[in-house]
């Protein structure tokens, strides 16, 4: 129970419908961490995952008459989003701490928290929908009915184990349905609105959070400036750091030329941000590292396939052709995503996540 709309939503429906439940929030972060250090903010709020989060939720258990619990995952938070969110952009990557979030918090240490409190599921508010096929005798996990709210895109690391004891009540519903049925429980987070924020980045702004998080580890922001170069190797300006950065950003270049540049690529080797102009920010290809499949096995790809390919949250998935590719280091196979159209700022550190139709093949994370 997040305290937002949707998961006490969840809640409330699954009580009604007669079911023993327990509500669980996860403690990941402590908002005030960071307050006046670095230029943060020195009343650090936030929605998501907030102390108001976690009376809210508290307040809802409390009147559909449940047991509640908050669950302290601070330091595994911070080893496993946190401290890699700092890392993959000061390589010159653009990570998805939510993603990271779901693959090693909510959809693993919260499930062994419920085995040991005996629960033989995990409910969530997540915009989603899980199913079993006996043909192919695999959990798939399926985009909802409601794809303006689409989450599977962010829970393509999901495990069998993991989607076999999950359960997606809202998949089939739309998020005012959600609202309206929330409005018929009573529950006073009817009207709350969606959190929008990383939640351990107050106003979106990761720069000066990154800033502020060195500075209270005692460590230096290592020094990743250099060269503003173009797409046909000539330099044009310097940058202050690769961080600073991201593919198909144009603003905050700090050059000034006769038409639009945008960031085509950052080299984090040798601290290079590459810029040129719009036509050069498309690619057909891109390579997936650290792939999970969730539709198929490693043996039903060893002929090319046909799927759609998401590369990022708010991105249509286009068709493409993905094919194995077997590196020279043991488990650590890739996915080469070939499009029939090249697509608009791929990114590396963001996810590729692969579907056919509403079911996820599977998805891994951008080279």
């Amino acid at each position: 129970m997040s305290g937002g709309v949707d998961s006490s939503t969840v809640a409330a429906m699954l009580r009604a419908e007669g079911h023993n439940i327990i509500g669980l929030t996860m403690q990941l972060w402590n908002q005030r961490r960071l307050a006046g250090r670095e230029g943060m903010p020195e009343q650090v709020t936030g929605r998501c995952c907030s102390l108001d989060d976690v009376y809210d939720a508290r307040r809802v258990a409390q009147q559909i008459g449940i047991p509640y619990y908050v669950v302290n995952h601070e330091e595994r938070f911070e080893r496993d989003v946190v401290r890699p969110f700092v890392e993959e952009y000061l390589s010159g990557r653009t990570p998805i701490p939510c993603s990271l979030c779901n693959n090693h918090l909510k959809f693993d240490q919260l499930l062994i928290v419920a085995q040991q409190i005996g629960a033989e599921h995990v409910a969530t508010g997540h915009y989603a929908r899980v199913a079993y096929d006996e043909a192919r005798r695999r959990w798939l996990l399926k985009r909802p009915a409601d794809l303006s709210k689409d989450q599977t895109y962010f829970l393509f690391g999901l495990t069998q184990e993991q989607l076999s004891r999950t359960l997606f009540p809202l998949g089939d519903m739309t998020k005012p349905q959600v609202r309206e049925l929330a409005a018929k429980h009573g529950l006073a987070i009817a009207e709350k609105p969606d959190s929008q924020e990383i939640c351990f980045v107050p106003g979106g702004d990761y720069k000066r959070f990154i800033d502020a998080y060195l500075a209270e580890q005692g460590e230096s922001l290592p020094d990743t400036a250099g060269e503003l170069v173009t797409t046909s190797g000539e330099v044009i300006g310097e940058h202050a750091g690769i961080h600073n950065f991201t593919v198909g950003q144009r603003k905050g270049l700090g050059v000034a030329t006769g038409s639009p540049l945008y960031v085509i690529q950052i080299s984090g080797a040798n601290k290079q941000v590459i810029v040129g102009g719009d036509e050069h920010l498309y690619s057909r290809t891109l390579r997936a590292k650290r792939v999970n499949l969730i539709s198929v096995n490693d043996d039903d790809l060893r002929e090319p396939m046909r799927v759609a390919v998401k590369i990022r949250h708010r991105h249509e998935p286009a068709p493409a052709l993905i094919e194995k590719i077997t590196t020279e280091r043991p488990g650590e196979d890739e996915i080469l995503v070939t499009f029939d159209q090249p697509q608009r700022a791929i990114t590396p550190g963001q996810a590729a996540v692969f579907y056919d139709g509403e079911i996820v093949v599977g998805g891994g994370w951008i080279a």
